[in-house]
């Protein structure tokens, strides 16, 4: 079959055995994306790459956290767009390596300076999400309605960004609490398109999004947790 099949409708509308294939392919993709995530980080600690960009990378830390907004919508937008398979499963790729790279620094200075918070951050994220895509799942409701209060509040958090990259003013714990608020919210909504309203050979770009959404929750938590005295 050709790997341009976007003619298929949303999966929805497709027979059960159809949906639950399609639904089973996102969550595997999800969690390979978690290990590869996982097996980059292992590398860029051993190699010294990790504790060699983290110095200029926090010297930059709003940006990088723009970076790391800008990075998921990126992605995410692009894989939304792409027609071929291959091409797909390359931006999902790109896109795991450049999340490996913007997380590398403060995954290292938490090692650091404060070991066993990244296993309690992950622990954390792991049973938030479980527990939103329990909820997407099981109560079947449509969170297509978040879009736009994303989009809004996504775009709020550029500006704080941004104003304090020119202000100097701090990020504080509330905006990692809002941050992981919002984060959750995205993941209920991109479990709800997966059963909603992707089109059924469109499982890379829903993986790509779902993963998007869970990096999103890691990293506030981490911050959150790091934050602590």
């Amino acid at each position: 079959m050709s790997d341009n099949v976007n003619y298929l409708g949303p999966v929805s509308g497709a027979s059960v055995d159809d949906r639950s294939d399609f639904i089973w392919k996102c969550y595997a993709h999800v969690v390979a994306a978690i290990l590869a995530f996982a097996a980059i980080e292992v590398y860029f600690f051993q190699s010294g790459i990790a504790a060699r960009i983290a110095e200029p990378m926090l010297n930059n830390w709003l940006m990088v956290l723009g970076a790391f907004i800008l990075a998921s919508w990126g992605a995410t937008h692009v894989a939304h767009r792409i027609e071929s398979k291959n091409a797909q499963y390359a931006a999902f790729a790109v896109f795991i390596v450049v999340e490996a790279l913007i997380f590398a620094p403060m995954l290292y200075i938490a090692a650091v300076t404060q070991p066993g918070v990244i296993d309690s951050a992950a622990g954390v994220t792991i049973l938030g999400c479980v527990g939103l895509i329990a909820t997407a799942m099981i109560t079947r409701k449509d969170f297509s309605f978040l879009r736009g209060l994303l989009v809004w509040v996504g775009i709020l958090a550029m500006v704080g960004i941004i104003g304090s990259i020119m202000f100097g003013f701090y990020l504080g714990t509330w905006f990692s609490v809002a941050m992981i608020g919002f984060a959750g919210a995205a993941i209920l909504y991109d479990t709800s398109n997966i059963m909603h309203h992707y089109p059924q050979d469109k499982y890379v770009a829903a993986s790509m999004a779902l993963f998007a959404s869970i990096a999103l929750m890691f990293w506030y938590i981490l911050r959150l947790f790091m934050s602590r005295d």
